[in-house]
C-alpha cells in the first residue's frame, strides 16, 4: 500500500537499523538533510529494501546482498523500468504538432533475417564462425554483433589484442527486453536499439572496437576476356578471302591488277 514518496537522489547509504544483531527489522537510510527508517516485518524484508533502493539509485543490482533467485529476477525487472524511465527524462519527446507522416519510422530489430534493419557488423554465424571470421580476417574490424545460442536474443563477440600471445576472443550476451537490450556486465546497461549497443562498446573502448564489415560486392566492373591465340581454322581463312575477292569486284581497276593473283590452298 502506498503511503509516501522519497526523493533518492541525495541518498548517501543504506544501513541496518540493529548491525549488531541479525534480526534486525529497520532500514536506516541517510539523506543530506535527513534520516528516514523504515520498518519491516523480518531480517529478510529488511534485505529486500535495500536491495530495490540501491538497485533504483546506482542503476545496478547489488551482489553482496542475501537475496533469494526470485528477488534478484524483480530487481532485475526494476532495473530495467529505471533505465528506460531515466532515459525517456534525457530525451524529451516531440510534441504532436511536430510529428509528421512523412518523418522515417524507427526501424525494427525483432527479424534476425532481415539485414537492412541491423547494424552492419551483424552477421548471422555461430559462436565458433565469429570468433574464426574475428581472427582469420583482422582487417575487417573486431566487433560482431550475432544471434544469442538460444535464438531469442543476441551477442556480441569481440577480438582484443594481446602483447603477450595471440589475439583474445571474448563473448558478450545481450538480452532483448520490453525496454531494449541489456548488455549483461557487472553493472548491466540497458539501451534502446541494437545500434547504440554497438555504438556503446566502441565509446567504451575509446574507438579500439570496430565493427567488423565484410565487403561482398565488388565496386569495379571487369571481365576478363580469353585472347584467342590458336590457329584460324582453314574453312575461316576461305571465307576471309573470298569475302576479300567480292569486295574487289568493286574496286578500281588499278586495285584489281594488283590482287589478281591469289592462292586459296591450305597451309598458304
Amino acid at each position: 500500500m502506498y503511503t509516501d514518496s522519497i526523493e533518492l537522489q541525495s541518498l548517501s547509504s543504506v544501513t541496518n537499523g540493529y548491525p549488531n544483531q541479525k534480526q534486525g527489522t529497520e532500514v536506516v537510510l541517510t539523506l543530506d538533510k535527513e534520516e528516514v527508517i523504515i520498518k519491516t516485518e523480518t531480517a529478510e524484508d529488511a534485505e529486500e529494501w535495500k536491495g530495490f533502493i540501491l538497485t533504483v539509485v546506482e542503476l545496478s543490482v547489488p551482489n553482496w546482498l542475501t537475496l533469494l533467485p526470485g528477488q534478484l529476477i524483480r530487481l532485475k525487472e526494476v532495473l530495467e523500468k529505471e533505465t528506460a524511465r531515466r532515459a525517456e527524462e534525457k530525451s524529451p519527446v516531440p510534441s504532436p504538432s511536430r510529428l509528421s507522416s512523412d518523418m522515417p519510422v524507427a526501424a525494427s530489430y525483432d527479424d534476425i533475417g532481415n539485414p537492412n534493419a541491423m547494424p552492419l557488423c551483424f552477421h548471422n554465424v555461430s559462436r565458433q564462425e565469429a570468433a574464426d571470421m574475428l581472427l582469420k580476417n583482422e582487417s575487417n574490424g573486431n566487433l560482431i554483433l550475432r544471434p544469442g545460442a538460444d535464438c531469442k536474443n543476441y551477442a556480441v563477440t569481440i577480438r582484443e589484442p594481446s602483447e603477450r600471445s595471440r589475439s583474445q576472443v571474448k563473448h558478450y550476451r545481450i538480452l532483448k527486453t520490453d525496454f531494449g537490450f541489456t548488455i549483461e556486465l557487472d553493472k548491466p546497461v540497458t539501451l534502446s536499439s541494437l545500434d547504440d549497443v554497438v555504438n556503446h562498446f566502441i565509446f567504451e573502448t575509446r574507438g579500439k572496437l570496430k565493427p567488423y564489415v565484410s565487403n561482398i560486392y565488388d565496386t569495379h566492373i571487369e571481365y576478363a576476356v580469353k585472347e584467342d591465340t590458336q590457329k584460324t581454322p582453314f574453312h575461316s581463312n576461305v571465307k576471309k578471302i573470298v569475302s576479300q575477292l567480292t569486295a574487289e569486284k568493286f574496286m578500281p581497276p588499278q586495285r584489281l591488277r594488283e590482287n589478281a593473283y591469289v592462292n586459296v590452298f591450305p597451309g598458304n
